[in-house]
């Protein structure tokens, strides 16, 4: 299947995530903040990479940005539950960054899966 990196410091919402995907047949990788997602996603040839936008270290939008940068091709969902309160929209912030999708915490795991689903098959039929 698809390898598949999770960028999130919720372990529990990670783990989840995890699971969720590896009962799928995909190969995950993870990361508990922006500057190790970097790092694994330039070791690994990946498929797709999931991205929260708040963390420690190497916050998701810079994350996701600098992702863009060096593979364009590359698809990235953004995830996140803050900016819900009148801040800053920072799901807006990571489309515009490069994200092809967004979700917004909490997510029920059969939304993430479908979420997951649909950019794969939208990043296979470009392929073709």
């Amino acid at each position: 299947m698809s390898k598949i990196l999770i960028i999130d410091d919720d372990e529990s919402l990670l783990r989840a995530m995890r699971i969720t995907l590896e009962k799928r047949g995909h190969e995950i990788f993870e990361a508990s903040n922006g500057r190790d997602g970097i790092r694994v996603a330039d070791t690994n040839e990946l498929d797709l990479v999931v991205s929260d936008i708040v963390m420690p270290e190497v916050e998701g939008l810079e994350t996701i940005r600098a992702l863009r940068h060096k593979f364009p091709s590359l698809p990235i969902i953004g995830v996140s539950g803050a900016g819900r309160s009148g801040m800053a929209n920072y799901l807006e912030m990571a489309a515009f960054m490069g994200a092809v999708r967004t979700l917004r915490k909490p997510f029920e795991l059969c939304e993430f899966r479908d979420a997951i689903a649909s950019v794969l098959e939208m990043q296979n039929s470009a392929a073709d």
